[in-house]
């Protein structure tokens, strides 16, 4: 076996050309999404109001292991996949370890992110359903701009509201979502009743994910030829993303490595999801084994101080319950937290499999997330988003902890995409301005305490 390349490429013809649907292999099925009035689960014309109709049969699909990439989404695909996945040579000599440490990059479109993946499926269902456009929400920015980029490629509209404190902290982000056509809104915003009744009710809000959620769905509803779309959480994006794992499996059996930890950063979901969906998929089938870690932000803690239950996916409360780790739709992360990861509960898919036993999870502040960046940054030559800089703390605490037994372990981490647009935040971190924030469990049973009543 030759030595491992830097970054191993596949080639544009090895392009996973159909999505793999991790809940196929899942014995116990993530529980249905349920309708807040009747407490009954969605049925599929009663989503089909939100969202798209081939976006609601995959997500109420569980037992279909394999979707087929449509050639239109895999011709845009092509402009920015296969993406690398990199031997982190310099990272693994600066902590001199005996740990071998991959990452799947994400970071080489304009969004920037991993976001592009669901970006494009989505608005090309939409417009394949003859749609006008579509609405979102976006928290650091990244899905906001892979969706105005995407729906610039397909001619639609695209309506983004996007969490007050992000809009403010990160203007060149939000730039570029105008520069392909998209409108942006600080949510909460005047422009619709919920985002009144939250502004009244907290009118020095710095906002959230909740809060923006339950603004794009009232504008999607109310306004005839819009959709809502979702950039984490749901299944249908867990589904799009799964192209990550699927080309980062693929890459690695080239070369017969097998990882014995993946690590990927968890917000909603959908880069997790999407990193680790082959390789859980091997270990639910019983033909591989894997520890699997998730890593979220100490500011928004939902896996580790969660409760897994039925809560509302938006502040509103106006969108279908789902059964997830929450730290209830109330909570609004602190001001002070400077990337995304700020979604207040998690897929209903990966909390099935963290309560089940599948993967574990480890939550990490902030200031700790920004020097593993510096770090980072500076030995492998990318400035990577603090969402993915979650993980890239945990992947080098795991190749310390090598160095200090001895243990030879290949490590795999998603790397989500790149921090250009987050100088604002590495400013704070330079200037020694930035400050760590943990919710005590008094902050959080304020939130948990109001989840809804669900006898199921």
């Amino acid at each position: 076996m030759s030595e491992i390349p830097y970054k191993i490429y596949l080639n544009e013809s090895e392009m996973p050309k159909a999505w793999y649907n991790l809940r196929a292999d899942m014995v116990h099925k993530p529980a249905p999404l349920l309708n807040p009035a009747t407490l009954e689960p969605m049925t599929a014309q009663e989503l089909g109001g939100v969202f798209c109709e081939e976006l609601v049969k995959q997500e109420l699909d569980d037992t279909t292991p394999y979707y087929e990439i449509p050639q239109e989404i895999r011709d845009f695909y092509k402009m920015y996949r296969p993406s690398p996945l990199v031997r982190a040579y310099c990272l693994e000599k600066k902590l001199q370890t005996p740990a071998k440490i991959y990452y799947k990059f994400e970071g080489n479109n304009t969004s920037g992110s991993h976001k592009l993946n669901s970006a494009i499926a989505q608005a090309y269902y939409a417009k394949k359903q003859g749609l006008k456009g579509v609405t979102t929400e976006t928290g650091a920015g990244q899905w906001g701009t892979a969706l105005s980029m995407a729906c610039a490629y397909l001619g639609l509209d695209c309506k983004v509201f996007m969490v007050k404190v992000s809009y403010e902290q990160k203007p060149f982000r939000r730039e570029v979502m105008r520069t392909y056509g998209a409108s942006v809104t600080p949510s909460p915003s005047n422009e619709t009743q919920v985002g009144r009744k939250i502004l009244a009710e907290h009118p020095d809000t710095t906002g959230s994910l909740g809060c923006a959620i339950s603004e794009a769905v009232e504008v999607a509803v109310t306004n005839p030829g819009y959709r809502y779309v979702l950039g984490s959480v749901l299944n249908q994006v867990l589904l799009h993303q799964s192209v990550i794992g699927l080309e980062a499996k693929m890459a690695m059996d080239k070369y017969g490595i097998k990882p014995d930890v993946i690590i990927g950063c968890a917000g909603g979901g959908s880069n997790l999801g999407g990193l680790i969906a082959p390789f859980m998929g091997e270990k639910l089938r019983g033909e591989a084994d894997y520890r699997i870690v998730a890593v979220e932000p100490a500011s928004c803690p939902s896996f580790t101080r969660g409760t897994f239950a039925y809560d509302f996916c938006d502040t509103g409360n106006i969108c279908p319950l789902a059964k997830m780790y929450t730290l209830g739709s109330s909570f609004i992360p602190s001001a002070n937290h400077a990337g995304g990861l700020r979604f207040h509960g998690m897929s209903t898919t990966l909390s099935q499999l963290y309560h089940d036993g599948f993967m574990e999870a480890v939550s990490v502040v902030q200031t700790d997330v920004f020097e593993a960046a510096q770090t980072f940054a500076r030995v492998e030559g990318i400035l990577p988003a603090p969402e993915s800089s979650h993980a890239i703390l945990a992947a080098m605490n795991e190749a310390i902890r090598c160095r200090e037994s001895g243990e030879e372990k290949t490590i795999l981490f998603g790397l989500t995409g790149t921090g250009y647009f987050d100088l604002v935040a590495y400013k704070q971190f330079n200037d020694g301005t930035m400050s760590d924030y943990i919710p005590t469990d008094e902050d959080l049973q304020v939130s948990i305490s109001k989840l809804p009543k669900v006898d199921k």
